[in-house]
């Protein structure tokens, strides 16, 4: 086997990602196998990525070969509040294609295994083998950070996230719906899976001991706890899979390289996914680094690709966005996990103001779209 450049380590997307994008800028990769967490019975999950995100995956011949359904546009987004607050963001009015897209985990990954079948440069390895650099992009339990001294600050909210495949009796029309209600933050996300043009992606965040309760009902309890929830906001609803929880924090890993290694993804910051931003941070990492990395092999090959100097770049470039992302998930939890009667009234108004305010609404879009780093 020749030596890599570079050798990955992690089985996720952000892994296959990187192993892609450093493959087309002629980087040679040895992308590891050793990571894989068990996967559950059924994959329940869905990802939310933004315009960045799409562009990224496109450019890799990835996005366009996804399975038509496996795929939604998001043409809308209506945001509810815990005292009446109402906030709506439209894909139109923005002058945008969508707002986001919904995509199949599951099929994200299988289409990112097909194209590494046929990526040149990329070879898969039982074992970490040695390179110049080790990208770390093993998720927010990684060993291999560890193994560096790396600190990783995490911040237990004490909530855990509930996910499921919804299917309505009226169709989502591209319409995604949040609500926030102390303590609690549900998000319906348009997806064409189980059924078409009728099915959610159900994100449920609430305390650990209630979300542990909510997964252990019966069908016909969950549903009636779902509907109760939700209103009639997006049609009758019923369970469309399996549940799955998993316990949330925000976290941030210092430093996050070092000489010859570099943290990408969750292994280097975990948000709350309440903002649908997690996979995003993560792939606009790869953005970054397979363009810096990329960028010094033709007119810096004197360095390796190891060297410390070159990866601070590629970690000062994502610092301010990294931050600014975490910050506003964190800041949003932490204003709706207020009950105070003062704090419940202006959070609501602030909504409802900000409504009417299409300007301020139009950057907050564009914000959410953006990866913050040029592919």
């Amino acid at each position: 086997m020749n030596a890599p450049d570079v050798c990955i380590l992690g089985t996720g997307p952000v892994a296959a990602s990187l192993a892609l994008a450093l493959a087309r800028q002629g980087i040679s990769t040895a992308l590891t196998t050793t990571t894989a967490a068990a996967a559950p019975t059924e994959d329940v999950r869905t990802y939310a990525l933004n315009a960045g995100s799409v562009a990224l995956l496109r450019s890799l011949r990835v996005w366009d070969a996804l399975p038509v359904d496996a795929a939604t546009a998001v043409d809308a987004m209506r945001i509810h509040g815990d005292a009446g607050g109402e906030l709506e963001f439209s894909a139109w009015q923005q002058r945008e294609s969508a707002l986001a897209w919904i995509v199949d985990a599951q099929a994200l990954d299988a289409g990112l295994a097909q194209a590494l079948l046929y990526a040149p440069h990329v070879q898969r390895v039982a074992q970490p083998v040695e390179a110049p650099l080790q990208a770390i992009c093993e998720g927010k339990n990684s060993a291999a950070r560890a193994a560096h001294g790396v600190t990783f600050k995490r911040d237990a909210y004490g909530h855990s996230a509930l996910a499921a495949r919804i299917v309505s009796d009226a169709p989502h029309q591209g319409v995604a719906h949040q609500w926030f209600r102390n303590p609690e933050i549900l998000a319906l996300l348009p997806f064409d899976r189980p059924v078409s043009n009728a099915s959610f992606g159900l994100v449920w965040s609430m305390p650990h001991e209630d979300a542990l309760a909510r997964a252990a009902l019966s069908p016909e309890d969950f549903e009636a706890a779902l509907n109760d929830a939700c209103g009639s906001e997006a049609g009758r609803l019923r369970l469309g899979s399996e549940r799955l929880v998993w316990p949330l924090a925000a976290a941030r890993a210092e430093p996050c390289c070092g000489p010859g290694w570099v943290l990408l993804g969750d292994a280097a910051h975990q948000v709350h996914p309440l903002a649908g931003q997690g996979l995003n941070l993560g792939l606009a990492d790869v953005s970054s680094l397979a363009r810096i990395l990329g960028q010094a092999r033709r007119e810096e090959a004197w360095r390796s690709l190891g060297d410390e100097r070159l990866l601070r770049r590629h970690v000062r470039e994502r610092a301010w966005h990294v931050r600014s992302v975490s910050g506003v998930s964190d800041g949003l939890w932490q204003l709706f996990s207020r009950p105070e009667d003062p704090v419940r009234a202006l959070r609501n108004q602030g909504m409802s103001l900000l409504n009417k305010m299409p300007t301020l609404k139009r950057w907050l879009v564009t914000q959410a779209m953006a990866s913050d780093t040029p592919s």
